[in-house]
């Protein structure tokens, strides 16, 4: 996943407004998730995309990178690549797995009201040492699991300095990511949700935008003359439109 390039960046998580994700790959859910999901108000909860992403995360190690793409694929999913969308099982269904897998972790989730949608933000790192952003989106299954139905990917431009190297006796403090939880504001009964800021049409570059079966959660991507991959994701919140994602995301250079 993150391109056919790219891998992802997997670490220990809290989701700030949701629980705390384990590393457990399948299975029961960590009992703090558990124990969340069973006492949150509402259907929509980041810590399911959170737990769903490290689960998938694992896979990749565990099984391979291609591989576990395709078993959390929805169907028709697709990858936005250097030259624009293109079908996931086209990519990964003829490519066999690279010898090490992507690393990777969310950093925010948002949510539409219903929990049908939602989508990711994230952090990764490539095989080639590389880093930079992520977005996914999930959409929800019959049996309540989240499959990917689009994934897209950009290394940073410029890449940020290397990490100290540490010295034996030095105390090293490593950090816990806090991943935001974005859940979109559920209307009361028989409010109709204003529909979202309208689109500018600003090019003939190919683009494409849905809108969540409830209405509360939009996202878009486009491909843009210049080959930058731009996605963006709005949700409805306190009675207005608030924009909870929008990355501009370049592909690294041909060699």
């Amino acid at each position: 996943m993150k391109t056919a390039t790219l891998v992802l960046f997997s670490g220990a998580l809290t989701l700030t407004l949701s629980a705390c994700a384990g590393q457990q790959r399948r299975g029961p859910p960590p009992k703090v998730i558990e124990r969340v999901l069973k006492t949150a108000p509402g259907a929509a909860q980041p810590s399911t995309i959170v737990k769903t992403e490290i689960a998938f995360a694992r896979a990749a190690k565990e099984d391979g990178q291609y591989t576990a793409s395709l078993e959390y694929a929805a169907g028709g999913a697709r990858l936005h690549g250097r030259n624009g969308v293109v079908s996931a099982a086209s990519v990964f269904g003829a490519a066999r797995d690279p010898e090490t897998s992507a690393e990777w972790a969310p950093r925010t989730v948002v949510m539409s009201c219903d929990g049908a949608l939602a989508l990711s933000l994230g952090r990764f790192q490539d095989q080639e040492g590389f880093v930079g952003n992520y977005v996914t989106t999930w959409v929800r299954q019959q049996d309540n699991s989240y499959k990917w139905v689009y994934d897209v990917a950009g290394r940073d431009n410029p890449q940020p300095p290397p990490r100290a190297e540490f010295e034996d006796g030095d105390i090293v403090v490593t950090a816990i990511d806090a991943v935001q939880g974005l859940v979109a504001t559920c209307p009361r009964r028989g409010d109709p949700v204003p529909p979202p800021p309208a689109l500018p049409i600003t090019s003939d570059d190919p683009a494409q935008s849905k809108l969540s079966r409830d209405g509360t959660l939009r996202w878009r991507w486009e491909h843009r003359s210049d080959g930058i991959k731009y996605v963006a994701a709005d949700y409805y919140y306190n009675g207005k439109w608030v924009t909870a994602i929008e990355e501009s995301l370049a592909s690294p250079p041909e060699e």
